[in-house]
């Protein structure tokens, strides 16, 4: 029995309800209430611009995407794309789908962001994009991210799927970059079952999302825009105009539905996780050999991680089976390393320029427990004492 989840439903009769008016309606297809979605999206955010999809993949697949198809220094296949070793294989993918080269770089050992100094290092002239991951809910350093880039023609991506509502300086994490990418998954800081986001101030990108999102047809521009010339709407054809090789990555009326309740929740649930972030971090803090995440700006702390150092003696696997042993669910933080991964010899990838320590020992001596919603001091001392018996066993 699990007296510790790692996720749990943010939903109460507010998404059911919206849900049932959906079915009443009888329109399931993407409509009004994506829009009403997006439009609220992007305000809660501060963007110009948002575009749903159906996951945080197929929104990460259409920031890259985008950009191969603009009309100013669109990106190419054979550029190089700088990443951090440690995120989800949906960071990864879409990049060399689209012929980009990936290279590795180490991750700071208490932010678990992108180690800067290796970032740095990483930098040269082949290098047209670096994907950054607020990993945890824990935004980047992206001050010192934008100093690194200086005048140099890089295109800044932001994977924001596991920190929607954090922010760095008062400014929402995910609209940093060029394109922000968001997650509605379950396990996430709000749920419509399954769901993305795109974020955007681009207008040009913004009508590239919307056409890649439902097969590279025009249908569902708005006049004017940036990738059409003429207004052809009263052509019998233009409803079944392809322009792009887009996809089919709508989301459904029922995920937008969904998503508007999920909004009006959002800050007092990314309060509550900052509120067990403080009772965590005062549990946790001082336990000799735990290593915990350190907080960039302010994080909407996706989950706990834990990193079990050498000097206590106990490997993290050791670690982890006592705490399942007493109904603590964790797991791996994301996906490890990924560069230690056997698809890797499917992706197209710079040997890694230094060591990949930080990332390695991640993989290998850390994981997370989850962050929810509602009061967890009680179940968090819970933890501790499952914690202390696995540490003095």
């Amino acid at each position: 029995m699990s007296i510790y989840p790692l996720a749990a439903s943010t939903w109460d009769q507010d998404e059911l309800s919206a849900i049932q008016r959906v079915v009443d309606g009888g329109m399931f297809t993407m409509g009004k209430h994506v829009q009403e979605f997006e439009q609220r999206f992007a305000e809660f955010t501060g963007s110009r611009y948002a575009v749903m999809v159906n996951s945080g993949s197929s929104a990460n697949l259409l920031a890259v995407a985008a950009l191969f198809y603009r009309q100013k220094r669109p990106l190419v296949a054979g550029m190089t794309a700088i990443v951090p070793a440690v995120s989800w294989p949906t960071t990864y993918y879409p990049l060399t789908q689209y012929g980009l080269r990936l290279r590795f770089v180490d991750v700071d050992k208490e932010t678990l962001n992108f180690h800067l100094g290796s970032l740095e290092r990483a930098i040269d002239e082949s290098v047209s994009l670096i994907f950054a991951v607020n990993l945890l809910g824990n935004p980047n350093n992206f001050s010192a991210i934008q100093k690194l880039i200086g005048g140099r023609d890089i295109v800044l991506l932001e994977d924001n799927c596991e920190a929607m509502g954090a922010t760095l300086n008062g400014k929402q994490a995910g609209t940093f970059g060029a394109i922000g990418t968001y997650s509605s998954f379950f396990s996430h800081h709000i749920s419509t079952m399954e769901g993305g986001i795109c974020v955007t101030d681009d207008e040009e990108l913004y009508h590239i999302l919307l056409c890649l999102r439902a097969h590279g047809w025009t249908r569902n521009l708005p006049w004017p825009n940036t990738l059409t010339e003429k207004d052809d709407r009263g052509d019998f054809h233009e409803l079944w105009r392809f322009i792009l090789p887009g996809y089919n990555v709508r989301p459904l009326e029922l995920s937008g539905a969904i998503g508007i309740e999920q909004l009006k929740k959002l800050p007092s649930l990314i309060d509550s996780r900052r509120i067990n972030a403080k009772h965590f971090q005062d549990l946790f803090g001082n336990v000799p050999g735990i290593r915990l995440q350190r907080e960039i700006g302010d994080s909407s702390w996706f989950g706990f991680s834990l990193v079990v150092e050498p000097e206590v003696g106990k490997t993290r696997d050791q670690v982890v089976a006592t705490l399942r042993a007493d109904g603590v669910e964790c797991r791996p933080i994301v996906a490890g390393n990924f560069y230690r991964n056997p698809v890797l010899k499917f992706l197209p990838h710079d040997v890694p320029q230094e060591p990949l320590a930080n990332a390695d020992e991640l993989h290998d001596c850390g994981f997370f427990i989850g962050n929810h919603h509602w009061d967890v001091r009680v179940q968090l001392s819970a933890v501790k004492a499952s914690l202390a018996r696995a540490l003095s066993a």
